[in-house]
């Protein structure tokens, strides 16, 4: 075992523990395209695996790689966020209480309307940026309490560390999408927080080329094992290649994310500043409602920017009228991407018709801030 102090994090993403050793001294590790392994005469898997789908290689150096980065005990990877996202959901007991916050995606709330009910589980939305108040809606029966920070869309935060002690009070677990802010920015485990949730399609992948979600937990215990359980059983596990994919972007994961933040933190007082901006939601602003708290649980504001103009019209003129920016759903990839949220979303969403959302690539900032200049010249 290496004596060497813990290494930081860009570091540990080009290094990350090696399940095992190749034989053949690959730098990067081969893809195990295969659905099956051969067994030894005694019925044993000598290799370690049997099946793909629980578990191959590449799916385990994934998993370990991301257990280390979120500083968790282990992690467990699905073929799609929402896979990831219904994994912890059906791991509680029937007859609990989910307490969910409002300000969600809409692919995760529609889960906690439609199907999650249909096990038995009983949900309530509140606003867990209000710390205080999201806390007090605890009941005996809440297994589960469960927040995005920074929230998609409107970027708001909420206290990672004292919601944990809360849960922890009550007996429920805290649960966190972190993708938002991936692992460069904010670990909500060393905060408390029991599980980790994480789209990898989004910053993780960073591409726009694989679509993947991931758990990661603080303990293994007993709600992991039936998360483990569903990834294999549900037959939710990610593909060889698809794991492959991942590792490959998680080396660059650090100077992708860091480099785009910083971005983002231009454009945001860029538009905070124009008056054809009627508001700007974005954490590292100074004067955002919770400022002081995204200062003490993440490194920056990140790359995620939402703002509104006058009107819903004025919101889809800007978007048509951007050069750089790509009118598409997601997020986290090298290119920068606009969106309004409110027509993908639907007639239930809560989402203001004037918003529009930004996903900040890696162009160079300049050219971004003059692009979103003349798309709101253009629709003025």
């Amino acid at each position: 075992m290496s004596t060497h102090r813990k290494r930081e994090l860009r570091t540990r993403l080009i290094h990350p523990p090696r399940h095992a050793r190749v034989a053949t001294g690959d730098i990067v590790d081969p893809i195990h395209m295969t659905t099956t392994f051969e067994r030894a005469a005694d019925g044993g898997y000598p290799g370690g695996f049997h099946y793909t789908r629980d578990g191959n290689p590449n799916c385990r150096g994934l998993e370990t790689c991301l257990a280390d980065i979120e500083h968790g005990k282990s992690a467990a990877v699905f073929a799609s966020g929402t896979a990831a996202t219904m994994a912890v959901f059906q791991a509680l007991p029937t007859g609990s209480h989910v307490l969910a916050a409002i300000d969600a995606y809409h692919g995760t709330l529609r889960q906690l309307r439609t199907l999650v009910p249909r096990l038995g589980i009983e949900v309530e939305f509140a606003d867990a940026a209000d710390g205080a108040g999201f806390a007090d809606r605890i009941r005996p029966a809440t297994r589960l309490l469960w927040v995005e920070t920074p929230s998609n869309p409107l970027l708001k935060i909420c206290d990672i560390r004292a919601l944990a002690s809360a849960a922890e009070r009550h007996g429920a677990l805290l649960a966190c999408d972190n993708t938002f802010a991936t692992p460069v920015l904010q670990n909500p485990l060393r905060h408390g927080a029991n599980l980790v949730v994480h789209s990898a399609t989004k910053y993780l992948g960073g591409h726009s080329d694989v679509t993947a979600g991931a758990v990661i937990t603080r303990e293994d215990d007993a709600t992991w094992q039936r998360i483990r359980a569903y990834q294999s059983g549900a037959g939710a596990i990610l593909p060889p290649f698809e794991c492959w994919l991942l590792l490959r972007s998680l080396r660059t994961l650090a100077c992708r994310v860091e480099a785009q933040s910083a971005t983002a933190q231009a454009v945001a007082q860029f538009l905070a500043a124009d008056p054809r901006v009627r508001a700007t939601y974005y954490p590292g602003l100074a004067d955002s409602a919770e400022s002081a708290i995204a200062r003490r649980q993440m490194a920056s504001g990140g790359a995620m920017i939402s703002f509104c103009v006058a009107s819903r019209k004025a919101a889809m003129e800007v978007a048509a009228a951007t050069e750089l920016f790509t009118r598409a759903t997601s997020l986290g990839g090298v290119e920068s991407l606009i969106e309004h949220r409110a027509s993908i979303e639907g007639p239930d969403t809560r989402t203001p018709q004037e918003l529009l959302r930004l996903s900040i690539g890696l162009e160079h900032r300049d050219d971004l801030i003059a692009d979103l200049d003349q798309a709101l010249a253009a629709a003025d």
